[in-house]
């Protein structure tokens, strides 16, 4: 049961970033992002309009924080240095980051962003203004593919996304509101998690459960990110559910299309449709198959039942510490990376699965999280896909 990242996975992460940086000219690398600083460190913070500012030498880590981060940030043993600036804009952060760089006789970086990011507000200066930046996106890509130790996460992060996801479908009935309904899902599901592994549990989530659930109904099924309507439950409401956990800040995906007691004629067939294509795109994964291969045999089967007007996103996308992270099974994924070669499924990657069908009338969309492996593929998340077993009776 693996419920946090080890510490060596840091330190294999910052050797690949030193062994990057030796490759340019440049002092340093810096980054912006709270999810890269979390990724390369293991110090994890909300990216407000406070600036959070990592540099990576050949030999040292420093960092520069709020003040009100200072004593979350001081323990980490990845860190030589911590500098602060007071708040925001009472403080200067861009300028403390400006002296940090100095301090360290750095006179050029390569950063993700040219600057702070511009989140709840915050509009500050450039870091080019103080020293020479060229960009980089060294950790995007890192993040493509997963080591063991991220998968098993990930696995784990399925195993409570899957207790969650039953929880709902045994609280659903006719009469029910589907935000109680997620609410108490979501809230059982989360106790047994947190009661199953005691101090094991990697602190991730602010007054909320690890574990959510819930789902949408009625029409706004027929939209692909449909909210959740003021309605109680009726027989023959078609449900699109979505379950996930957060273990140690990685995340799963499990969706079902599901239906309240019964279901019509037309919502059997589109159901139907949808699995197969869904396992048309399984069956399709694998090591260095191209991602857009896989998007385009769903396309193809589409446009052979003639209900390619009844799609309206591609077929999945990475998943990690991001909900949706690169790259995205899409038939234009390689013209947008502007290479001549095809971006291929690689050991490590994880997918969501999740071709969908949108009549106007309802949404019919699963979605499964898949490892790709050395010789195939490893299904992550298991609920049961066929119709009976997404009828509520």
């Amino acid at each position: 049961m693996a419920t946090r990242l080890p510490a060596e996975a840091y330190d294999t992460r910052i050797a690949r970033v030193r062994d990057r940086l030796s490759d340019t000219e440049a002092d340093a690398v810096i980054w912006f992002s709270a999810t890269s600083i979390g990724y390369i460190t293991g110090f994890h913070h909300i990216q407000t309009e406070r600036p959070v500012g990592l540099v990576v030498t050949p030999d040292r880590i420093e960092i520069t924080v709020p003040r009100l981060e200072v004593e979350r940030v001081e323990p980490n043993p990845r860190i030589d240095a911590v500098h602060s600036y007071f708040d925001y804009p009472g403080g200067n952060p861009i300028e403390t980051i400006a002296s940090m760089l100095s301090e360290l006789d750095l006179s050029s970086v390569v950063a993700d962003t040219d600057g702070a990011p511009g989140v709840m507000g915050y509009t500050g200066p450039s870091l080019s203004e103080f020293v020479d930046v060229e960009t980089q996106n060294w950790v995007s890509r890192m993040r493509w593919e997963k080591s063991d130790a991220e998968v098993a996460l990930i696995r784990e992060s399925a195993r409570w996304a899957n207790l969650g996801h039953q929880y709902l479908a045994d609280y659903t009935e006719v009469g029910a509101h589907p935000a109680t309904v997620s609410q108490r899902a979501s809230m059982d599901s989360s106790r047994a998690m947190l009661d199953t592994l005691g101090d094991r549990y990697a602190v991730r989530v602010r007054g909320d459960g690890p574990v959510h659930a819930g789902y949408i109904s009625g029409t706004e099924t027929a939209l692909p990110h449909g909210h959740t309507p003021n309605e109680r439950l009726k027989a023959g409401d078609v449900l699109i559910t979505g379950a996930t956990a957060n273990v140690d800040g990685y995340y799963s995906e499990l969706e079902r299309t599901m239906f309240v007691s019964e279901y019509t004629d037309e919502d059997e067939h589109y159901f139907e449709l949808m699995l197969e294509a869904q396992t048309i795109a399984i069956e399709a994964l694998g090591p260095d198959v191209p991602v857009s291969h896989v998007d385009q045999v769903v396309w193809d089967y589409f446009t052979e039942q003639g209900v390619t007007e009844l799609a309206q996103h591609h077929v999945g996308h990475n998943i990690g510490l991001g909900g949706h992270e690169p790259p995205y099974i899409d038939r234009g994924w390689d013209d947008a990376q502007e290479h001549e070669e095809n971006t291929l499924m690689k050991p490590g990657h994880v997918y969501t699965i999740e071709p969908g069908l949108y009549t106007g009338r309802a949404g019919y969309r699963h979605s499964d999280t898949i490892a790709i492996t050395e010789d195939g593929i490893e299904w992550l998340t298991y609920f049961p896909r066929d119709l009976a077993s997404n009828t509520i009776r």
